[in-house]
Order: C-alpha cells, then sequence, then structure tokens
C-alpha cells in the first residue's frame, strides 16, 4: 500500500512537473495537473492539501537528484579539477534532459509567487565547488595566487548564470556547447599548468549521466 502511494505522489510530482516547466507556478492550476495525470482533483489533494505543496514537493525532487551525483563524482579517483568539470557537465544535462530539474528551477524563480517558503539551492552548490577547489589546491592543481573560497562563488555564479541565459536563448539546447566555451576560459585562469583542452576531453567523455 506504501509502495502504490508512494508511486502515485512519483507519477503527480512528475506530471506537475511538465506543467509547471511549460506554463510557470501562477499558469498551473490543479485543475490541469488533474487533466494532464489523469487523476482527479480529489485524488491530488489526498496527497497535497494544496497547489503550493506539490510545487514544494517538484523543488524537492530536483534537490534530491544531486547527492547521489556529487557522491559518485566524489569518488572518482581523478583529479579534483576534473572532478568538478565532469561534475557541472552531469548537471549541465540534467538541467537540459530532466523534465522535474527544469521544473524546479523554474519554480525557484519564481518563488515569490508561491505562499510558502522555497529552498534555495545556491549554498549547497558553493559548499560542493569549494571543497573540490580546496582538494584541487592542496594537490596543487590550482594557479598560485587562486583562492579556493573566492574561486567557488565565482564559478557558481558563472554555472548557473550560463544557465539563465542558455534556457533563455534556446532551451538550453547548446548547454554542453556554451559550458565548454565556459571553462575554456576559466580553466585558464585557475590551473597551474592550463591545459582546459586535454582536461575537458577526459571530464566532458567521463561526466557521469543522472539517474
Amino acid at each position: 500500500m506504501q509502495e502504490r502511494a508512494e508511486a502515485t505522489r512519483r507519477y503527480l510530482v512528475e506530471a506537475a512537473a511538465q506543467l509547471f516547466e511549460e506554463r510557470g507556478y501562477a499558469g498551473t492550476s490543479i485543475s490541469d495537473i488533474s487533466a494532464r495525470s489523469g487523476r482527479t482533483s480529489g485524488a491530488i489533494y489526498f496527497h497535497f492539501t494544496n497547489k503550493e505543496k506539490l510545487a514544494l514537493a517538484v523543488v524537492e525532487a530536483t534537490f534530491a537528484t544531486w547527492p547521489g551525483l556529487i557522491a559518485q563524482v566524489k569518488a572518482s579517483s581523478a583529479p579534483a579539477l576534473e572532478k568538478l568539470v565532469g561534475l557541472s557537465f552531469a548537471v549541465a544535462r540534467a538541467f537540459r534532459d530532466d523534465v522535474v530539474v527544469r521544473a524546479g528551477s523554474r519554480l525557484w524563480m519564481e518563488r515569490k509567487a508561491i505562499a510558502a517558503p522555497v529552498p534555495g539551492p545556491f549554498a549547497a552548490w558553493i559548499e560542493t565547488v569549494t571543497a573540490l577547489l580546496r582538494e584541487a589546491d592542496a594537490r596543487g592543481e590550482l594557479a598560485a595566487g587562486v583562492a579556493p573560497d573566492t574561486a567557488a562563488l565565482t564559478v557558481v555564479y558563472a554555472f548557473f548564470g550560463l544557465h539563465t541565459v542558455s534556457d533563455a536563448l534556446d532551451g538550453r539546447a547548446r548547454i554542453e556547447e556554451r559550458l565548454r566555451e565556459l571553462w575554456e576560459v576559466l580553466l585558464r585562469a585557475l590551473q597551474a599548468e592550463p591545459d582546459a583542452p586535454a582536461l575537458l576531453a577526459r571530464a566532458h567523455g567521463a561526466a557521469p549521466l543522472p539517474a
């Protein structure tokens, strides 16, 4: 019974995510989700007391994508900068290909319209990138004078800014190409011995796909 309820919740979250991603929070109603999912409004309210709770479930499902992916990357024996670049491509693919992730991103951007606190993603990403850059520094991968904590903020700003612009221009269709271009610039400043093409060839090709 519990498994069936969880499967129904996941199905409703995915159906809602499709609509939130297409129409935004304000443009989506419980009736719309009912029509898309084939479930009655009553069935939806049984699992989610209101639209806000359903939107938060989509955001939480987005955040749940990341810990396993981060753990997989961190467990790699690759150099730390290579792990960071590989992680960025895996996340970019998730934003491009996973409707729940795309919906979660849009809902966070529209958080002021949601009558409930929406958790933010950036503190966790700054922590993750900082840890990888500190590892890179300890292993002599960073250029002299690069401060890992400051560089981590710059990387996170650039990465999420790239996603915003890429989404606006072409729906992230060329996100991997644009991300490669970004890293070609960043790695010139970050690497102790700059060789962006070689690192990108290894990290991009080895980037894990989201589960």
